[in-house]
């Protein structure tokens, strides 16, 4: 059985390396739980697909996020999201990806949607922060959204500065032709031009978003591994603890501080956490 539980027991089995490892992507990960593993293309790590998936469906992909300091490093390119449509990740018969997890043995579009987790790690001086986190603490609001919201920024900025007006409705047809991401960031061939252009987003987490911030997330402490999901409600506790009790021994069941933390944007989550050096 695979699953981002199962991969986070192997993370505690082995916690003692996140101080040592120069890279996060050096990591001894478990490869048999993997269906991929790629270096500086999304996602770094893919958990496999489970045949049965009553319980456990596998499939979640995870991004590496390595950081010297404690702030979750930049995003290039691939906005954080909770979810991923695997279709979007494999766009070629010939992805790298795709070879992959077909040599592992699964069947890839039997799972066509996700979930995305963000294994990040952050440090200062002698000590370090590891989280393993749900993409819904990034995605406070849908990717579409922020786009769309940050062009429309863009447009109010320069009809401000020429002192154009236009009808919010034209406005709004505007901003929004920018709302997917694969609309403009394919690399587009100008006529006469001697240069491609392609457009690539980089996002950044804020203050409020950043796991590793002490001052806005004190439970997160130095020195620990941290296993963080998303949980409003009591049936999503009872969820999560559950398939916990299934995967984790009664003694790193018992090892694990247990609690939730308020995100400022988006929500509780449950958080596991281990001391990196017992």
């Amino acid at each position: 059985m695979h699953s981002i539980y199962h991969f986070f027991n192997s993370l505690v089995s082995k916690k003692a390396l996140f101080g040592e490892v120069k890279e996060l992507k050096k990591f001894p990960f478990d490869n048999n739980l993997l269906s991929c593993r790629n270096d500086g293309q999304f996602p770094d790590l893919a958990i496999r697909v489970n045949k049965e998936r009553d319980i456990f469906t596998g499939g979640e992909l995870i991004e590496l996020k390595d950081s010297k300091t404690y702030t979750v490093s930049s995003f290039n390119s691939t906005i954080p999201t909770r979810k991923k449509d695997i279709s979007k990740v494999i766009t070629t018969d010939s992805s790298i990806i795709k070879q992959q997890m077909e040599k592992a043995g699964n069947d890839i579009y039997s799972l066509s949607v996700r979930d995305v987790f963000y294994l990040v790690r952050g440090r200062k001086k002698e000590h370090a922060k590891v989280c393993l986190v749900n993409g819904s603490f990034f995605e406070t609001i849908s990717v579409d959204s922020l786009i769309n919201n940050s062009f429309a920024q863009v447009l109010d900025e320069r009809l401000k500065e020429s002192g154009t007006e236009i009808s919010g409705s034209v406005k709004d047809i505007l901003s929004s032709i920018f709302s997917v991401q694969e609309n403009f960031s394919r690399v587009r061939n100008v006529e006469k031009a001697s240069v491609k252009l392609r457009f690539r987003i980089m996002t950044e987490v804020k203050a409020e978003g950043n796991i590793l911030n002490s001052k806005k997330y004190p439970e997160i402490k130095d020195d620990t591994l941290n296993f963080v999901l998303p949980c409003d409600a009591d049936e999503d506790e009872k969820n999560i603890l559950g398939k916990a009790e299934l995967v984790f021994d009664n003694k790193t069941l018992n090892s694990f501080k247990i609690f939730k933390i308020k995100h400022h944007f988006n929500g509780y989550f449950l958080v596991f956490q281990s001391p990196l050096f017992d």
